[in-house]
């Protein structure tokens, strides 16, 4: 009796739950380069708004993104550039680890750091054709919100686990212990029936065939207010690159700092990641996404209001984790409804490469108004932004909805 190939006996559908031991490795990777390495560039000598430079440097490998899908789509399996990604990307974490931290290492350590994440970026590329194709299309706003609570977890453990590590062991430890839980987390995806590339088609055709299937996809209302939306500084998150930072205006310990700004925080975000994704199934994705963006805007004004107090730091780090946790789901469910199935890891990477530009340049932003001001109008600064483009996406909703165009999709 013949025995079939893995794949051949997997099933075409599978869990959303999978989905978080996948984007883990790539949550791991920027959380070292987002809490851990901030932290201790501060504590060797760099201003913030250098190390803001570095970490933004290392965001902008998002934009990149979407140069990996038609490579993912049209070559390799999704699972053979899903192992690459990751092995490259737990690399980098090593190589971070040994590093010196000097001001004459900044090009090599900036470089790292940039391939680090694009690295990691070429990890969720895959992930996105993966839950386009495996996951039921009933259960897409649970997977985006395990994808972000894999995201922002991998975040926790990448920047809390790893400043733990560095403070108290050694940072090599951290980057040891970090790369193994990254590989380790990547063998998820070998319970998971792999998706092929049609190999009788040749690169071209099928490129081809892919531009028109994204002009195509550009051509409908909705996609087209969907990159616009995503584009916009709503939700961003910038604040939580640069929590390790500025943890001293709070007055708070390394221990604080890394327990909240990565296990805790972490783990929080993972929850609100969770409880996004039931949000958007349940009432959709714009109120989701929108009421998120709220939320983050509503936890900076509050903690620029109160005390500069470590309790202040904590609470309001925490909650903004959560918000952050509910904006990530939404964000992933509303790409899902907008792409389809055809060529769903160039698209996902796409739409989701656009969304990081408003991380990038809000960091900057945020790295900027701290300096020239303090941090008391950086979060108040980056509320009034976000609260602004809110508004303009529900008269923009609004309209469309009058014009009958918001239902709409490339199908």
């Amino acid at each position: 009796m013949s025995v079939q190939p893995p794949e051949l006996t997997q099933p075409s559908f599978t869990r959303p739950l999978y989905i978080l031991f996948l984007v883990l490795p790539s949550g791991i990777s920027f959380g070292f380069a987002t809490v851990t390495l901030p932290y201790l560039l501060t504590q060797n000598g760099f201003s913030v708004v250098h190390t803001a430079e570095i970490v933004a440097l290392g965001v902008s490998a998002s934009l990149s993104r979407f140069l990996w899908g038609p490579v993912t789509d049209l070559t390799l399996s999704l699972r053979r550039w899903y192992w690459i990604g990751a092995v490259i990307s737990a690399a980098c974490i090593f190589l971070l680890s040994i590093t010196p931290f000097t001001n004459k290492g900044i090009l090599l350590l900036s470089l790292i750091v940039f391939i680090s994440q694009a690295a990691a970026n070429l990890t969720l590329v895959p992930v996105g054709g993966i839950m386009a194709n495996r996951i039921e299309q009933s259960r897409q706003g649970r997977a985006g919100g395990w994808y972000q609570a894999g995201n922002l977890g991998g975040t926790g453990l990448g920047g809390g686990l790893g400043l733990w590590l560095a403070s108290h062991l050694s940072l090599l430890t951290a980057g040891l212990v970090l790369g193994t839980i990254s590989i380790l987390s990547a063998c998820a995806v070998m319970v998971i029936r792999d998706v092929q590339h049609d190999k009788e088609r040749r690169f071209i055709s099928a490129l081809t065939d892919m531009g028109k299937g994204i002009l195509s996809m550009l051509r409908v209302p909705v996609v087209l207010f969907v990159i616009l939306m995503l584009c916009m500084p709503i939700g961003t998150g910038a604040a939580n690159n640069l929590w390790a930072a500025i943890a001293a205006d709070w007055k708070t310990s390394a221990d604080v700092v890394a327990l909240v700004t990565g296990i805790l925080g972490g783990l929080v975000s993972a929850l609100g990641c969770v409880a996004g994704g039931f949000i958007a199934d349940r009432w959709g994705n714009w109120v989701a996404y929108l009421g998120a963006g709220l939320f983050c805007a509503g936890v900076t004004l509050i903690m620029a209001v109160f005390p500069f107090l470590p309790y202040v730091y904590i609470s309001g780090v925490l909650a903004y984790s959560f918000g952050l946790g509910l904006v990530n789901a939404a964000f992933s469910s509303v790409i899902l409804y907008a792409i389809g199935k055809k060529n769903a890891s160039t698209k996902y990477a796409l739409l989701s490469s656009l969304g990081n530009l408003p991380v990038v340049y809000m960091t900057t932003f945020d790295g900027w108004t701290h300096d020239k001001y303090n941090s008391k109008f950086m979060l108040v600064a980056e509320a009034m932004v976000c609260i602004f483009f809110v508004l303009l996406c529900i008269f923009v909703i609004n309209l469309l909805k009058r014009r009958k165009l918001l239902l709409a999709t490339i199908g």
